[in-house]
């Protein structure tokens, strides 16, 4: 099974850590954010990863071979030249993507979600099956009551973003991204057929598509889940990636 790991980011919210390292490498319980993500899709049946590097490329390409790249096959995706952003990424990665669904995960969250229920909660048919969870955010995505996605919102601002115009928020089922998904390699016909270009969020591209192709969120009975967003978050990481073995 195919999986793509997010690792071009520059970390800037991890300044100054990420000013002499990739955010991927920065360590949490003794090992680089990488090494806790890979191996969990190791362990979880995927054996094909995709790694897109940007920030101390370099860097993170040697760290995986020198961990023999973790007994599978690991690609890179380059993006030295341009920082792509998610969608862009995954666009940029189509020639190591193709050939089926793949699933796709930040490389600075960690959880406990079960890889293989994921896999099976997935819908037959679906663009994008995506992990959300009712944490407490300010940015949220709606569904309706199948989960099929219809829009998102930021609850502080009362902005509104979705295809079907008019809605109301109030109506729809609020859940946040935790930074999981599985996506279909049609997903790269329609970055060509609506005009994609190089540089985009993914998000942005569900906002716009979920009215004609369907996205649907995964809601685990169980999540416990964090984003090693800020530098301030690591000592919680420790205590967190010690609490999960």
């Amino acid at each position: 099974m195919k999986a793509m790991v997010f690792a071009a980011g520059l970390g800037t919210r991890l300044k100054p850590i990420t000013d002499t390292m990739p955010k991927a490498l920065v360590p949490v319980g003794g090992k680089p954010l990488l090494y806790h993500v890979v191996t969990k899709l190791k362990a979880a049946g995927f054996d094909d990863i995709v790694i897109n590097v940007h920030h101390f490329a370099d860097l993170i390409i040697d760290y995986v071979h020198g961990q023999d790249d973790f007994g599978i096959k690991v690609s890179f995706s380059e993006e030295r030249d341009l920082l792509r952003e998610t969608g862009g990424g995954i666009r940029h990665a189509r020639p190591l993507l193709e050939g089926g669904s793949f699933l796709v995960h930040n490389v600075d969250i960690l959880s406990d979600l079960d890889l293989e229920w994921f896999l099976s909660q997935a819908r037959p048919g679906a663009l994008s099956n995506i992990l959300v969870s009712e944490r407490e955010t300010q940015r949220y995505l709606l569904f309706d009551d199948e989960m099929r996605m219809v829009g998102w919102t930021n609850v502080a601002t009362g902005e509104v973003r979705s295809p079907y115009q008019g809605l109301d928020p109030g109506k729809y089922r609020k859940f946040a991204f935790d930074g999981v998904h599985l996506i279909s390699d049609g997903i790269f016909t329609i970055f060509d057929d609506d005009g994609w270009g190089e540089r985009f969020s993914i998000m942005d591209f569900y906002i716009r598509e979920c009215a004609v192709h369907p996205i649907y969120g995964i809601v685990p009975g169980h999540l416990r889940m964090m984003d090693i967003g800020k530098a301030g978050t690591l000592k919680d990481a420790e205590e967190f990636v010690s609490s999960l073995k």
